[in-house]
């Protein structure tokens, strides 16, 4: 059987900066059966020029047309003391809470709430410094590798080992970075490119529509899969639109959770839930005719037809070179005792 893949409800921003629709999204995540609810903590000055554009999806997705990037990374901000509410509040439902470090300020402050995996987003794969400071706490990593090639992944690692990670406590997860990712640029094979080349547990970060890549992702060896939460599709936001409401991610928990068990062990044996069905629905050999004792064999004579509790098509040979030791009717199953 497969090990259990963790999942991880990517709340982000779909907050809107609200501290009570990011309590709604940690318990949805927890009713969906999640392992994981992520936020995203920044500090917009930290992060960006304050002249810098949207993204194409940023603008498409915002009710706020003339607004840049800057402006609306402060609007979504989540305060220190928020988050601190919100990781205590995750801690009393009984959920696991990570948020991704975008400045070293915000990173020294998830550091303290002690959590179990540092999760490093696609953007701050090549940020030298960010990666460093996280590669001096020696803790569970998991680096997304969107918009990077192997070179850029290898170099990040490079980094974060030398600094004091072990390469056994990082993860990987393969991800595209458009919102929504097309599904001819998912590219789910790289899951098996990233496992072959690096030797660390891999995953995908999923901003497709839907959930089928996330689910096929499971199919070819994902052991971690994120995906977008929102509470609506249809509220003001960057993420919302390539999120997923709270009933599908339960759909979404639930088929992994059947893909897991149904992908076994790769052993090819016949299971206890089949073996029932083997004497009823295999064929044996039966007459074809009625057959006088004396008569030979032959495939005029003889056929094969349901159950399969007598002797096996398979030894049809050997009766052709015998005679019948008594009479048969026809369909009764032959014997040469």
């Amino acid at each position: 059987m497969k090990n259990r893949t963790i999942i991880i409800a990517e709340a982000g921003v779909n907050h809107n900066g609200n501290l009570q629709m990011a309590k709604k999204l940690i318990t949805a995540a927890k009713k969906s059966g999640a392992d994981f609810i992520k936020f995203q903590s920044f500090h917009a000055d930290l992060i960006s020029i304050k002249t810098l554009r949207k993204t194409f999806y940023q603008k498409k997705n915002t009710y706020f047309k003339n607004e840049n990037q800057n402006q609306m990374l402060k609007r979504l901000e989540l305060h220190e003391r928020k988050q601190k509410k919100l990781f205590e509040y995750a801690k009393k439902i009984k959920i696991n809470f990570i948020s991704s470090a975008f400045d070293i300020k915000s990173l020294n402050f998830l550091k303290k709430l002690n959590m179990k995996y540092f999760k490093i987003p696609s953007p701050e794969i090549t940020n030298y410094p960010l990666l460093q400071a996280i590669g001096k706490f020696n803790k569970k990593i998991i680096l997304s590798t969107g918009m990077s090639k192997i070179n850029e992944i290898k170099s990040a690692l490079k980094v974060l080992i030398k600094s004091g990670t072990k390469k056994s406590k990082i993860s990987l997860l393969h991800c595209n970075s458009e919102y929504p990712t097309p599904f001819n640029d998912a590219n789910l094979n790289a899951i098996l490119t990233l496992k072959k080349k690096f030797k660390l547990k891999t995953g995908y970060s999923d901003h497709t529509m839907g959930i089928e890549a996330s689910i096929a992702a499971v199919t070819l060896g994902a052991e971690i899969i994120e995906k977008h939460l929102t509470l609506d599709c249809n509220l003001p936001g960057p993420d919302h639109k390539t999120s997923i409401e709270p009933e599908e991610f339960k759909q979404l928990v639930q088929s992994i959770r059947n893909i897991e068990i149904s992908l076994g062990s790769g052993k090819k044996v016949v299971s206890k839930s089949e073996k029932k069905n083997i004497s009823i629905v295999r064929k044996s050999i039966v007459a074809k005719t009625r057959i006088k004792k004396g008569e030979k064999f032959s495939l005029k004579n003889l056929t094969t037809k349901r159950p399969g509790s007598g002797i096996s098509p398979m030894k049809i040979n050997v009766l052709l070179k015998k005679k019948s030791k008594k009479n048969f009717k026809k369909d009764q199953l032959i014997s040469i005792k």
